[in-house]
């Protein structure tokens, strides 16, 4: 067995090393063909650490970005190839490719960055972070109660741009001294904004039903996922009747720690496709594409794990159910919207049908999601959340030409050079 468990764990490896081989090749016939960027423009940098698999993290964050940069100018700075390689075929932002700390070094120099900000915690950040003489903010992916929200790795950055009071109340429960006043900004969630675009079937009468849950987790306290425990039973019940369109959309790490997860997805994959063939009209729809916002706007209804998508839906204020973690480890934060959603066990999935119905037409959840609306976003009115995030941003900038005016006669320090240049897939 273990001599097995090797021989799987090198094919592993040489396949990871072949697909980085293939990004690396790909991704400097893209270069060498591309114009440089130009030098003293950038004024705020988004740095992401990770290969394409964690895209989501910063798709979420394109539309706002871009409607920032035509204010102040936006590059996302991308470590890895695979990573690059797909923002630069789908990003309407620039996107410097800085695989090693030299080439970090060299935007940095050559680019004025004010602002640099982090999408998720990725140990790599700190790669960054030794730059002085500019705000390190951290925006996040996502606002969520997951466990994940509270950790002690917001200290690293100058600002945390959150979404609201329930936000405050929640580091302000696991965070030792942190000035929340000065360093943790409210400005609700920007993308909701942007949840828009156009949708792959005709609107008719049938019931839309949005089913996004997120992936396995790494360890009990993150089992949020659902695909495996929920996710086969809810919608095959729901492309039984006719009268419902579901639109799945799976977390891209789906089935990466879990076989038994990946081979459920590829299950609901294949019931959608036959479901499709049998009736073409119905138009249930497999949603990987890079936007997000247009599914959860378009849902009647949604059925999501514990994540940031729970979150996203919340600011719409519509209807939502939170399927319950079966495993006894999984964190659940009782104090906030969770202690007072909608939740559907395991055992009750293949009865969906009925709680959809019934769920439809209470006007007591609606008037509770309502309040919980407010809890955690504020203002929800269109345009609202953009005008906050826009004022930190111009708070932050202000605040660095300040500090840049106090230190003007200090003398230039550069960073040492970091041994640790190396960051392939």
């Amino acid at each position: 067995m273990g001599l097995l468990n090797d021989i799987r764990l090198a094919a592993r490896l040489a396949q990871r090393l072949v697909r980085s081989r293939l990004s690396q090749r790909q991704l400097s016939r893209k270069l060498a063909a591309s114009a440089p960027l130009p030098e003293g423009h950038y004024e705020i940098g988004v740095y992401f650490a990770d290969g394409a698999v964690n895209l989501y993290q910063v798709r979420q964050w394109y539309k706002p970005l871009l409607e920032l940069s035509a204010r102040w100018p936006v590059v996302i700075l991308s470590r890895y190839a695979s990573g690059a390689l797909a923002l630069l075929d789908e990003s309407p932002l620039p996107v410097a490719y800085v695989r090693r700390v030299t080439d970090l070094e060299q935007v940095v120099d050559e680019q004025p960055l004010k602002l640099v900000l982090y999408v998720n915690q990725n140990a790599r950040n700190f790669q960054m972070m030794r730059y002085g003489r500019r705000w390190h903010v951290f925006i996040n992916h996502g606002e969520s109660d997951k466990m994940y929200m509270t950790t002690n790795q917001f200290k690293a950055y100058d600002y945390s741009l959150i979404a609201g009071k329930a936000a405050r109340e929640r580091l302000g429960r696991v965070l030792w001294d942190y000035d929340f006043d000065k360093r943790a900004i409210e400005i609700g969630r920007p993308q909701a904004d942007h949840f828009s675009g156009d949708l792959p079937y005709v609107p008719d009468e049938r019931t839309v039903v949005l089913y996004a849950p997120t992936w396995e987790g790494d360890r009990g306290a993150a089992a949020y996922g659902s695909v495996l425990t929920h996710g086969v039973a809810l919608v095959r019940a729901l492309l039984a009747t006719g009268r419902h369109r579901v639109i799945y959309r799976p977390h891209p790490r789906s089935g990466v720690v879990d076989s038994a997860y990946g081979a459920a997805n590829r299950e609901i994959v294949d019931m959608i496709t036959r479901a499709n063939a049998a009736d073409p009209k119905a138009h249930h729809v497999h949603d990987t594409g890079a936007d997000i916002g247009w599914q959860i706007a378009a849902a009647d209804l949604m059925i999501a794990d514990i994540s940031a998508m729970v979150y996203d839906r919340l600011a719409t204020g519509r209807p939502l159910l939170v399927t319950r973690p079966v495993d006894p480890n999984a964190q659940i934060d009782a104090g906030g919207y969770l202690s007072d959603a909608e939740w559907l066990e395991a055992a009750d999935a293949a009865g969906i049908v009925r709680r959809v119905d019934d769920l439809e037409h209470d006007e007591a959840a609606s008037a509770r999601l309502a309040a919980w609306v407010e809890h955690y976003f504020g203002d929800t009115t269109p345009g609202a959340t953009t005008a906050r995030f826009h004022a930190a941003i111009e708070h932050l900038l202000a605040e660095w030409e300040r500090h840049a005016a106090l230190h003007a006669a200090d003398a230039p320090v550069r960073a040492e050079h970091d041994p640790d240049d190396a960051a392939e897939d």
